[in-house]
């Protein structure tokens, strides 16, 4: 079969145009800021950006004048503060006027998830129910269950036009494997139109069906497979290195403007790709190398 393994660079200029709706997902874990730079370096404009949590990376994106609008259920640096780019460009439309559509978290995932068993739209139970948020966001609407007759909270299908998801390994035809925090990779994938996955390792066709259970991503949806370590640094890769936690407390500095555009000159456009990016960091990126604990076999039969 014909490997699907390419560039950042070429999938980047192959599969995200501009206008598209795209989604880098990773709860907290496997982020993959690698794609984001590798977007803004291309200049991509025009994005609809979607994220159950827009961390760094998206502010970075907004920030570089890439997005038009976020789709999201919370904003923030976890654990260090607010972003600054994103509020910029929302209270003030600095680079460029930002739309917000907000939901809850469980709401992104009922989007997602009907995006990915082609539903138009899916209920559930909402805890948004006496919150502002069906006064802001026209897409949070009701429906009455036809068996219980009861009111539900209801939301439409989110279909991305390209994922780029982060996963630990995987082989050249995308076969995509995961293990740790989840998230809602899975059904990010199923649900787009184009998925790139990118892995922190490639691995042979023998390693994924030896742990059929780890493959989160099948190969029949991905459409290419880009081989980058260190590709979700400051974010975190179980069992390869640790979240650079001191990175996102750093990152409240570009509440100065010129601070942020610092950062972008030096760590996006000063670098040509990842493995420059790697090469820069050099040895501070040791200190998060996660040590060996592996897990007990699995005796899967023959």
């Amino acid at each position: 079969m014909t490997s699907k393994l390419i560039s950042m660079a070429e999938a980047i200029g192959r599969f995200v145009d501009d206008g598209d709706t795209i989604i880098i997902e990773g709860f907290t874990h496997l982020i993959n800021f690698a794609a984001g730079h590798e977007i803004i370096r291309q200049g991509r404009e025009d994005l609809t950006l979607c994220r159950m949590t827009p961390d760094l990376i998206y502010d970075q994106m907004i920030g570089a004048g890439c997005a038009r609008k976020v789709v999201f259920s919370w904003a923030g640096n976890p654990g260090a503060g607010p972003l600054y780019a994103f509020r910029r460009a929302v209270e003030k439309g600095i680079p460029k006027p930002l739309e917000i559509e907000e939901y809850t978290h469980f709401g992104m995932v009922t989007r997602l998830a009907a995006g990915a068993a082609h539903l138009p739209f899916l209920p559930f139970r909402s805890p948004a129910n006496g919150s502002e948020l069906p006064q802001v966001n026209p897409n949070l609407r009701t429906v009455h269950c036809p068996f219980t007759q009861e009111e539900l909270a209801a939301v439409p299908a989110l279909n991305p036009d390209v994922a780029i998801l982060g996963v630990q390994r995987a082989d050249t035809q995308g076969n995509a494997q995961i293990w740790g925090v989840l998230g809602v990779q899975k059904e990010a994938a199923f649900a787009s139109g184009r998925v790139v996955v990118v892995a922190e390792e490639i691995v042979e066709e023998e390693v994924i069906r030896s742990d059929p259970n780890r493959t989160v991503i099948p190969d029949l949806i991905v459409d290419a497979v880009v081989h980058e370590p260190w590709g979700n640094h400051p974010s975190f890769a179980q069992g390869y290195y640790d979240r650079d936690n001191e990175f996102y407390v750093r990152w409240r500095e570009t509440k100065d403007p010129a601070r942020f555009d610092r950062y972008l000159e030096e760590w996006v456009f000063g670098v040509g790709d990842r493995t420059e990016y790697v090469e820069k960091m050099g040895k501070s990126l040791r200190r998060l190398e996660a040590k060996e604990r592996l897990s007990k076999p699995v005796n899967y039969g023959f």
